[in-house]
């Protein structure tokens, strides 16, 4: 007998619907697995055996040769478990071939027959609803993911029994809605810190407001406990919430993690990655035998925070430019290529020296010229020139820390960062562009436009901090933020100054 089931296979971002092929045919009883399975899915001769007579049914005694086409695509993972074990099932006449091949199915078996959770949920639908399928058979945990695709049923089910009682007709288990998405962007997680705990500082407040309302990188600079860490952590909180496309797209990559069943992030809200500065280039980045999604991927439409950034390697830092420029990583490795997204805010904090006392009105600075620059070098100049906000975070003072006012809630910036990102989304609709960050030059040339007395001014600073091309066309970026935050069509002279003392740590060393 010769039954046919469908599954999917994942390639990149995306996913590719496998034929699971079974044949089971008179002779010795083996069970072979064909078409390039790697070490899991050989293994799951093993589990879906045990899997199938342990759920009740008989394993037949024949020869059983399974076959995953196409057969030069590498299969990994152990979603094929479930196709595999219904593909047996149905050679040998529990249920008709004709309803279970309008039916994608994954999942992994236990040996009991109970299915587990798999990784790539949200892409195996949306390639399932693309390829005419009329639903997709999940694991239960992976339900609330899938459903996420519209024009598409999802089952998701708990044993394997259920899935074979539902293609024989003896089961109408309870589908998941294609309306009923449990994402709502409008809420935002309610565990995120609040700016109204931080005190004083208010100068780096209106900095991050900036950065939030245009998507720009931050560089914080200051001693020890001035608060950068504690800053960088309730930027999020001042985000507009993800749209539902860019939920979706958040979804993709972290579902292709398996994050998304392990609790390793909420659907609906923004991403905040903060890796340890012993992070190699790789898990940055992605990479792998097979090509996976980093941290700079995981943080997409986000923030990745880069704590002590001059403790980072210097090529782990290096490997982020393009990434910066282009908001996307193409991963070529010998057996696979993949390309991920990646178009993310980027907050790093360091302190102004080794001993990270300099500056400090409290504390003499015990550091040698030399050894600062050392320090500072770390941070290459064009790694530099793509931080668009550089902004020298002091010590708080005992009178702000011993306040009893109330300082301003992230609600409230939030509500300025989303009127200013609408402004935004006006400019650039019909066009790749998202935020003020995202503008070519073109774009600069067309939006960017100078007010009386603001070109001179610019003109000025260039020569005055002898500054490059790209922190020219990183200034005007700001300020049309700015300006956007004050509701101005044009880019005023305090647009233009504002932005430029955005750029203090471009200064020589010896000249702070």
């Amino acid at each position: 007998m010769l039954s046919k089931m469908y599954s999917c296979a994942v390639q990149g971002l995306s996913a590719i619907v496998l034929d699971v092929e079974v044949d089971i045919s008179l002779g010795l009883p083996v069970f072979n697995v064909v078409g390039l399975p790697e070490a899991a899915v050989r293994e799951s001769r093993e589990r879906v055996r045990s899997a199938i007579q342990n759920a009740g049914y008989t394993f037949p005694m024949d020869r059983v040769v399974v076959n995953l086409a196409p057969a030069d695509i590498k299969k990994e993972g152990t979603g094929l478990d479930l196709p595999v074990a219904l593909g047996i099932l149905c050679a040998s006449g529990l249920f008709p071939q004709e309803t279970a091949g309008r039916w994608l199915t994954a999942g992994e078996l236990s040996l009991d027959g109970r299915l587990k959770p798999v990784k790539a949920a949200l892409p195996f639908a949306l390639a399932a609803r693309d390829a005419g399928f009329k639903g997709i058979i999940l694991p239960r945990e992976n339900g609330p993911e899938a459903v996420l695709v519209k024009d598409i049923e999802v089952m998701a089910v708990a044993y394997l029994s259920e899935v074979v009682e539902f293609f024989s007709g003896r089961l109408e288990p309870s589908l998941f809605s294609s309306g009923d998405v449990p994402v709502e962007p409008e809420t935002l997680d309610i565990n995120c810190p609040d700016f109204s705990q931080v005190r004083g500082q208010a100068h780096v407040k209106r900095a991050l407001e900036i950065a939030a309302a245009g998507s720009h990188h931050v560089l914080l600079s200051g001693p020890p406990g001035s608060g950068k860490s504690m800053m960088a952590k309730r930027l999020p909180g001042i985000l507009p919430p993800p749209s539902f496309e860019e939920s979706m797209d958040i979804a993709r990559v972290y579902s292709i993690t398996g994050m998304t069943t392990d609790g390793g992030y909420t659907l609906g809200t923004r991403p905040f990655r903060a890796p340890h500065h012993s992070i190699s280039d790789a898990g940055l980045v992605g990479g792998g035998p097979r090509p996976m999604p980093g941290e700079i991927s995981l943080a997409h439409h986000g923030v990745l925070f880069l704590d002590e950034v001059p403790e980072f390697r210097r090529n782990v830092l290096e490997v982020l430019r393009q990434p910066l420029e282009e908001g996307r990583i193409c991963l070529a490795r010998a057996g696979a290529k993949a390309t991920y997204p990646c178009r993310f805010m980027l907050v790093a904090a360091m302190n102004p020296c080794p001993c990270g006392n300099l500056g400090n009105p409290a504390r003499e600075c015990d550091c040698t010229l030399a050894r600062i620059r050392q320090y500072r070098s770390k941070i290459s100049g064009p790694l530099m020139d793509r931080m668009d906000i550089q902004v020298e975070v002091p010590q708080v003072d005992y009178e702000d820390l011993a306040s009893s006012g109330e300082e301003e809630s992230s609600a409230a910036i939030r509500e300025r960062v989303s009127e200013a990102r609408n402004i935004q989304a006006e400019r650039f609709n019909g066009t790749r562009c998202i935020t003020n960050a995202d503008m070519s030059s073109d774009l600069v040339r067309k939006h960017c436009l100078l007010g009386s007395n603001a070109g001179s001014t610019l003109e000025r600073a260039m020569k005055t901090l002898n500054l490059s091309a790209r922190a020219y066309t990183s200034i005007l970026k700001v300020a049309r933020t700015i300006a956007d935050l004050e509701r101005d069509d044009k880019i005023s002279k305090s647009h233009i100054l504002e932005a430029v003392n955005y750029k203090a740590l471009d200064r020589p060393v010896d000249a702070m």
